[in-house]
């Protein structure tokens, strides 16, 4: 009944919004034609003019000493002449009274031409208003569906042409962040099984067209969502997103669900194949906390088989064990906990990002922060600590905090020639980002991610009526995002790399430089180095 009332209402909007169209249309022509009449009269006034104009000369030759025309009868023509003067000039005060009258109803008919078209245009209150779904500027990424729906996917524009890739490339990342992996992930079982469906040929080289992946829902079941649909799940979207749209996607969340991730994992694991083919740079995620458990990792020298040998994807076994259990024993609770995810950039070209607003850090805080759950803890150069609606709690580089507490002394990065001819610093507390520009060293990022908002436990909420009441949330749900955030968190901060890598290509590698900096530093020459392993990874293929 309330789907048929808002369909009635919306129908009396699109019935009401035809007429103000018919009436701005009206009001346009009426203004027209106002223009016209006031063109017409102001020919007319000009013409008086003139008259005016020759008979006042004509009535001063007849009133001059050599006025043949003065008879006996007096001084009649001239008396003509100004009587005529003065009727014309009635005639004239008349058509200049008209004249402003028209032009004070065509502004007035002009005003409210431009309001009945404001109104025209003004969205009605049920019209859905855009959502960001689309990242990256040259790079660009846009993501589509729900969790409940038929589908969700990714369509990828900007990818250069000839690049190699697979759908056994793609499946692999998808394959991490897949639900079902473990007893410490969501029960839900989903296969993630991706097709491309555009934008890659059938031997596997893209064509520079837009590349279309898709990968359908398996295993929906919105009948777990039933009684949510009356009441707000506590440190959701659900609320957030009724007060801003006035409708909401009860069944999983709707686009605020982690499965919209499945697109930007697809898009990444081409970004990461760019990225490797072009500069040979590796993006490398792991867990580094769970909870109050900490790893301790070598970033220099951990591997991705280290990192995908157990199900927390923790390299280091010991705390990877006592993560596992934690994880289990919340979970048994019916409750869940939150982590960190720690990234690293080995062999980053530099010179990616730019200054200002366009800074690297802050593209990848940005990138990072629309994860769900993410919520940042950021670095030295990006202190923010900020909520978001879902899970992504924090972000850090280099020192983070930490850097706050030494004196410039001990934080500076120092710098010194490398035996092979580069600059490098001995230090890395910057975390490989300079001034928001890339300085070649590792970037090494952290990623703080809250607990899962859903839990099996009863919690106080209101219901969309504004009453008081108890919601035990129902559904199949991570204890902890943690393990299956690490692809997702490789694949932005790939992502936000792709798309500075074709950035800084653009603008700064067309002309030869004319400064004292080696070319081997240069992304042109990484990139000249690398041409000939793609024509040989191109022959192989």
């Amino acid at each position: 009944g309330q789907i048929d009332a808002i369909r009635q209402s919306q129908q009396q909007l699109d019935q009401q919004h035809a007429l103000d169209l018919q009436d701005l249309h009206s009001a346009k022509v009426e203004a027209q034609q106002a223009d016209e009449a006031s063109a017409t009269l102001a020919a007319e006034v000009h013409q008086l003019q003139m008259e005016i104009n020759a008979k006042q000369v004509l009535k001063s030759v007849l009133a001059g000493p050599c006025s043949v025309l003065t008879t006996g009868q007096g001084s009649a023509p001239v008396d003509i002449l100004q009587a005529d003067c003065s009727r014309i000039k009635g005639e004239l005060a008349d058509a200049v009274q008209s004249r402003t009258a028209i032009s004070h109803d065509i502004t007035n008919k002009r005003a409210s031409s431009q309001q009945q078209h404001r109104e025209a245009r003004r969205p009605v209150v049920t019209q859905a208003a855009s959502q960001g779904s689309t990242f990256g500027q040259l790079f660009r990424v846009t993501t589509y569906g729900t969790s409940h729906g038929l589908g969700v996917g990714c369509i990828v524009d900007g990818c250069p042409p000839r690049l190699p890739i697979t759908v056994e490339e793609i499946q692999g990342d998808l394959d991490r962040r897949r639900p079902g992996q473990s007893r410490i992930t969501t029960p839900r079982k989903e296969s993630d099984t991706c097709q491309i469906v555009s934008g890659v040929s059938e031997s596997g080289w893209t064509e520079g067209d837009p590349i279309h992946i898709t990968v359908p829902n398996a295993t929906q079941r919105s009948q777990d969502y039933a009684e949510m649909e009356v009441a707000y799940r506590p440190s959701h979207a659900d609320a957030t997103y009724d007060m801003k749209y006035g409708t909401r996607a009860v069944a999983g969340g709707g686009r605020a669900s982690a499965r919209e991730t499945i697109g930007r994992v697809a898009a990444g694991a081409i970004a990461k194949k760019l990225l490797k083919q072009v500069c040979g740079t590796e993006v490398l995620g792991y867990v580094s906390r769970v909870k109050d458990v900490e790893s301790h990792v070598d970033v220099d020298a951990v591997s991705s088989e280290q990192i995908e040998s157990n199900a927390v994807r923790c390299p280091d076994t010991d705390a990877a064990e006592q993560m596992y259990k934690v994880i289990d024993d919340i979970r048994k609770k019916g409750d869940s906990c939150g982590g960190e995810v720690t990234c690293i950039v080995r062999n980053c070209p530099k010179g990616l990002g730019a200054p200002v607003f366009g800074k690297l850090e802050a593209e990848l805080a940005g990138a990072l922060m629309s994860l769900p759950a993410s919520k940042v803890s950021s670095s030295l150069k990006l202190a923010l600590i900020l909520d978001f609606f879902s899970v992504c709690q924090g972000f850090e580089i280099g020192s983070g905090f930490a850097g706050s507490r030494l004196l410039g002394s001990e934080h500076n990065d120092e710098f010194y020639m490398a035996a092979d001819g580069q600059i490098r610093t001995r230090t890395n507390r910057s975390g490989g980002v300079q001034g928001g520009i890339s300085n070649g060293e590792n970037i090494v990022l952290r990623v703080a991610f809250k607990p899962t908002a859903t839990i099996s436990r009863n919690q106080k909420t209101v219901s969309r009526a504004g009453v008081d009441m108890q919601l035990r949330a129902r559904g199949r749900h991570d204890p902890c995002v943690v393990p299956r955030a690490v692809p997702m968190v490789e694949a932005m901060v790939a992502l936000v790399l792709a798309d500075h890598l074709l950035q800084h290509f653009a603008q700064c590698e067309l002309l030869p430089r004319q400064d004292s900096i080696s070319p081997d530093t240069s992304i042109a020459h990484q990139f000249k180095r690398k041409d000939s392993s793609l024509q040989e990874a191109a022959a192989s293929h």
